[in-house]
């Protein structure tokens, strides 16, 4: 299976059916954002401190991973001149019509994110890579990527899963509570039985992948990052919530 093309597919879907990761900023909040008033998120909940971002008027931005119309608009509102790459077409749609109705620059760009030979090196001041990765199958490229495009003295904004959320059967939550079934790194592809599989393909919902710490913090690490700013998130949502984050987000330099 050829994972970018169905995960870009089925997020193109998720647009369709208004995952609440895929509606773009309203005018109001827009407005909003320009005046320093914005919630901006690389997890589900937690704000990204102001501090984390530092000034960013007239910074080269790339949102990683981010389509949708809500970090970008959010981001150029503050004054970046911002790139946006994803490898959903519909999710790049929406920052596009946003663009459009705010009469503002959002250049786009369409593939694979361990993939950013269409960038040049040293492009960027600043890579905002809210949780994505968890829909690509290996990670390290990914990071060795976001190092080659950025400036030295870039940073680094990441948001990703902690892979303990991976362990449990979703399906068995609701009646049988928390139960542990998955090893890590997980996969839907390889953890999945075949039939769990085809009814979650049948469905068109994204594939996921529960990439270990090592991969998450060590592979930032391993590119070359000096890491500089860690906090942790809920899901809103999960049953773990009750018990622990289940979210991490960081800030590294390219020194």
């Amino acid at each position: 299976m050829d994972v970018v093309k169905y995960n870009s597919e089925a997020w193109d879907r998720e647009v369709a059916s208004e995952n609440k990761w895929t509606v773009p900023l309203t005018h109001e909040e827009y407005l909003a954002a320009k005046k320093g008033e914005y919630t901006l998120l690389l997890t589900p909940t937690k704000n990204v401190p102001k501090k984390w971002l530092g000034k960013i008027k007239g910074k080269k931005v790339l949102c990683l991973g981010g389509g949708g119309g809500q970090q970008s608009a959010v981001l150029a509102a503050l004054g970046a001149d911002v790139t946006v790459f994803d490898a959903s077409a519909a999710q790049l749609a929406q920052d596009k019509k946003i663009a459009k109705r705010e009469n503002i620059n959002i250049d786009l760009e369409q593939g694979d994110m361990r993939d950013l030979s269409e960038l040049d090196d040293g492009q960027f001041d600043m890579i905002f890579h809210p949780v994505s990765n968890c829909f690509v199958e290996e990670i390290d490229q990914v990071w060795k990527e976001c190092f080659r495009v950025l400036k030295r003295g870039g940073i680094l904004l990441s948001g990703f899963a902690n892979p303990l959320r991976y362990l449990f059967d979703c399906t068995a939550e609701k009646e049988e509570g928390l139960v542990v079934r998955y090893k890590l790194p997980y996969s839907d592809l390889k953890q999945l039985t075949e039939q769990e599989l085809k009814v979650l393909t049948e469905k068109g919902q994204p594939l996921e992948f529960g990439h270990s710490l090592e991969a998450q913090i060590g592979g930032q690490l391993d590119a070359g990052f000096v890491l500089a700013g860690l906090y942790e998130d809920i899901s809103d949502g999960d049953l773990l919530d009750e018990y622990t984050p289940t979210y991490i987000a960081t800030r590294a330099f390219k020194l």
